[in-house]
């Protein structure tokens, strides 16, 4: 996440996720999932300026940047139900602050893509109100509000690939050598997460992260590529076929690995390099299968 304070404005660019590793643990009491997933941001990004309002109010408007659509990328919600205007108007209450904010928004993170669109939005909405209020919030309550507000949200604080756990809001930076390069294809199609999960089932004998996380240690790109794992990715293909479209497709790809991200519908190979990487990507812009997306992975000191 990069923020940038120009004079009373910030700026924050804020990255996509994907999920390497995604096991369900058990269903907890409060209806939520005990998980245990491997998540590492990319380098699409939504971008966020907020400059400060001295009415109190907090004005919101999202569009999607140039070169995307809302038929690629999905619809926007009104400015009201975006999770960033939520985040600010959650952080002003909390913080007590009689400030407002006004808020552009661009968007490149596609909708109910399993990328974490909405929850980056709303982390770097919560750290741009803690920069243009001026409020000197730490990064850890700023995660503990951001988790009020989603699973993922944390998540994006952590400005590195990370181990979480609990429903998600746990987590445990992992910091990498080296960077990994990826194709993420987003069909027409979205997936509601909360159907994604209702469709799945709790294995009794939960697969084990500890080998990828290994193999991520030293960086074993092969490795990687087969011990990739998503738990959610059979109870996405029971709602949609795109999923299996896709991995079909991938099965005839040169490639160490593949998968869906989170709930979907989005879905990623890891290639060799980024020569790889890109001539993959101008290989599958031709089978219509959605919008593609050539991103590498990130490692960056988390800002505030």
């Amino acid at each position: 996440m990069y923020v940038i304070r120009k004079e009373t404005r910030v700026c924050v660019s804020t990255p996509a996720k994907l999920n390497l590793f995604l096991e369900l643990l058990c269903r907890r009491e409060d209806g939520f999932h005990e998980l245990d997933t491997l998540m590492v941001p990319v380098d699409l990004y939504d971008s966020l300026s907020v400059t400060p309002r001295v009415d109190g109010q907090i004005n919101l408007a999202c569009r999607w940047a140039p070169g995307y659509s809302e038929e690629t990328g999905g619809s926007l919600p009104a400015p009201q139900d975006n999770i960033a205007h939520k985040a600010l108007t959650m952080l002003q209450t909390r913080s007590g602050t009689d400030l407002g904010a006004d808020v552009r928004m661009a968007k490149r993170i596609p909708s109910q893509a399993g990328m974490g669109g909405g929850s980056s939005d709303a982390m770097a909405a919560l750290i741009a109100g803690n920069n243009v209020w001026n409020l000197g919030w730490s990064r850890e309550k700023l995660m503990e509000l951001g988790a009020e507000l989603g699973s993922d949200v944390p998540f994006f604080a952590s400005g590195s690939l990370a181990r979480c756990t609990g429903r998600g809001e746990k987590i445990n930076a992992i910091k990498t050598n080296g960077r990994m390069h990826f194709v993420v294809v987003k069909p027409e199609v979205g997936l509601s997460t909360p159907e994604v999960f209702r469709h799945a089932v709790v294995p009794e004998m939960p697969t084990d992260s500890q080998p990828l996380l290994a193999a991520i240690e030293t960086m074993n790109l092969r490795s990687i590529g087969k011990l990739l794992f998503n738990r959610l990715q059979t109870a996405a293909t029971a709602i949609t076929s795109w999923v299996n479209e896709i991995e079909e497709v991938m099965d005839g790809c040169s490639v160490l690995g593949h998968q869906m991200s989170g709930s979907g519908t989005s879905y990623f190979a890891l290639c060799r390099n980024q020569r790889h990487a890109r001539h993959l990507a101008a290989r599958l812009r031709a089978t219509k299968l959605g919008r593609v997306f050539f991103v590498s992975s990130m490692n960056l000191a988390p800002s505030l």
